[in-house]
Order: structure tokens, then sequence, then C-alpha cells
């Protein structure tokens, strides 16, 4: 057992679920909540601050700004009240109550965007804002985690290679596509060491991340109102989109068998099983796909029935109801991916 002197000096790296025994999915789950942020982000976060430290950007009176639908916010919060720095975060209206909690216990200001710009989204307003801050004070130090190679740089450095140990003959690795930072650090980590694995991105119907239009989206995590800054497709080998009711499913399909876990992950899961499903029905490729958070967070949205009702209609509690087949994700066609270097 480690003994750590601060809280991002501990992720658990190597725990994986096997969904063929619980689930019927011939899939394993990387599980990346165990520590002490509760998601994928505290690795994004460590790499960022860590990187403008060495770069002499953060000064003793600098005070973190970011835009975060939540998890990043958390991990920032946690990371900041470590080192001594002041951080605000700038989410939007979709962001969980628990999460925003989380963040003010461990110091953070948070400001809520409510109203959406006419064209960029939500999104777009938040980083309108952050822009506005930079501004009005040189203290504001902005990691920017939508450009900043030390994202993807993280999940290249720390997650492919996790995976890469565990599945030496890994056929199929899926990654959901926010800023898109674990999904570059991963597929430019394979594309590099182990061409052959195929790299599926699972993005949210609604998301505009991949040439999809635009649509009201209720769970934050995936998909985006803006074309990452990151994606390079050319890494992509094919791209599955997943309507937010079939991640709801599948969270409480995992719950249902002791797995507790968040919107992203649901969503990681329901777009693998249905491509699986679709393209490996005898379920003889090795596949993995990567559970960014836990389910916490979500108690009053994704595993609430009244919000779940208010958002997706009274027929979406009927589904829950009913077993579950395979999610009805939706296949996006992706350009021919490239074995390019990192």
């Amino acid at each position: 057992m480690p003994i750590i002197s601060a809280p991002h000096d501990f992720n658990e790296h190597d725990l994986f679920i096997d969904l063929r025994s619980s689930l019927g999915i011939p899939l394993h789950l990387k599980c990346e909540g165990m520590n002490f942020a509760g998601s994928i982000k505290q690795k994004a976060a460590v790499g960022m601050i860590e990187a403008a430290e060495r770069a002499g950007r953060l000064r003793p009176d600098s005070i973190l700004v970011e835009s975060s639908s939540g998890n990043l916010g958390v991990a920032l919060s946690m990371m900041a009240a470590s080192k001594g720095y002041g951080f605000l975060c700038v989410t939007d209206s979709r962001c969980n109550l628990n999460t925003r909690r989380m963040m003010e216990v461990f110091g953070a200001r948070v400001h809520t965007i409510t109203e959406a710009d006419p064209v960029t989204g939500l999104l777009g307003a938040r980083l309108a804002y952050v822009r506005r801050l930079l501004e009005s004070d040189d203290r504001y130090v902005w990691l920017n985690q939508y450009q900043n190679p030390d994202n993807w740089g993280a999940h290249y450095r720390w997650t492919a290679p996790a995976i890469a140990r565990q599945f030496p003959d890994l056929d199929v690795l899926f990654v959901g596509a926010g800023t898109t930072g674990t999904l570059m650090g991963c597929a430019r980590w394979f594309k590099e060491h182990r061409p052959q694995v195929r790299i599926v991105a699972v993005d949210s119907v609604g998301s505009v991340s991949f040439g999809q239009p635009a649509a009201p989206r209720w769970i934050p995590g995936l998909g985006s109102g803006v074309r990452p800054a990151m994606l390079d497709e050319r890494y992509v080998d094919d791209v599955r989109m997943v309507e937010e009711i079939d991640t709801v499913r599948m969270c409480h399909r995992l719950a249902a068998r002791g797995f507790l876990f968040g919107g992203s992950t649901g969503t990681a899961v329901a777009g693998a099983a249905a491509w699986l499903a679709e393209h490996d029905p005898a379920g003889r490729l090795t596949a993995a796909t990567i559970g960014p958070d836990l389910g916490e967070r979500y108690l009053d949205t994704v595993y609430q029935t009244n919000w779940v009702q208010d958002i997706y209609g009274s027929e979406a509690l009927e589904q829950l109801a009913t077993p579950v087949g395979m999610p009805s994700a939706v296949a996006v066609k992706a350009p021919d991916a490239l074995p390019l270097a990192a």
C-alpha cells in the first residue's frame, strides 16, 4: 500500500472489469475513478499543472481558471487546494449540484453560465467568459484543456500504456470524446506502438465534434458544442454516436449489477456494446473501453427517476424497467486512419 503526501500522488492505473460475466458484453472496462478526484481528469490536471509550473507560468498568487463541465473542475480544485493556488471554475447549468459543491468544499469559486451563445452554445459562452477574466486580471492562468498538449500527453504517458500492458493482444479500444484529450493521447500512442489496434471514438448525439448536427445535451462530460481543437480524425478508425437515453439505460444496467458509474462511463460502454454487437457478434475480439468516472455525482440526475422523466419523457422510465438488449447507438463513418507518429 503506497504512502502519499499529496492527493494527486495516488492514481489506480490497473483496475479493469470484465463485463462479459456481469452484462454479457465482451468488453473490459478500465476504471479511472479510483483516485481522490474521482475521475480520469486527475491525470490531465496533474499533467497540465506540473507543465505550467515547470514553464514558470504559475506564481504563488496565481489563480487557475478553467472551463469545465465538472470532472476536470473537481480535479483542479483538489490540486489547487493541495498546492496553494486559487481556482475559479467556469461551468454551466448542466453541471451537477454535487460536483459544484465538491469544488466549493476544496475552496474553489464556481461561476455558472446559464445563457448559451446563439452559435457556439454553452461551451462558447463559457470560453468567452474565461477570456474576459484573463483580460481583467493578470493573476488568472488558463490551462486551456481544449488546446493544451499536456492534456492528451497525460494519456499518452499513462493511460494508453496501462491498457497495453494489461491486453497485449488488444483488437479494439473504445474511447469517449469530450475535449478529446483522452482520445488523442490513447490514439496517438497506439498508432505509434500498436497500429493494428482499432480506435473507435464514442460521442453523444447532439455533439458536433465529428460533424453531426448540434442538439440539446443534458449529461455533462462527453460531447461538445464546438469542434475540439485537439481532434485529429486521422487517428480515429470509427465513430459511434450514443443517444443520451442509452447512456442512462446503460448506467442503470451497470448499477443493477453493483457497479455505480457516471454518465461518461455509461456512454462509453453503450457505444462499445452497440459496435461489438454489429461488428463482432461472436465475441472473438479482445476489446476494452475507458470508464472516466464513478456515479455518486449523478445520483440527482441519471439515477433520479423524476429527472429522467422530465428530460426524456415517461416512456424512458418504461424502458429502464424493461430488460435491455444492445443500445441503439449510431455509427458514423470516420476517415481512414493513418499510421502517423506521435
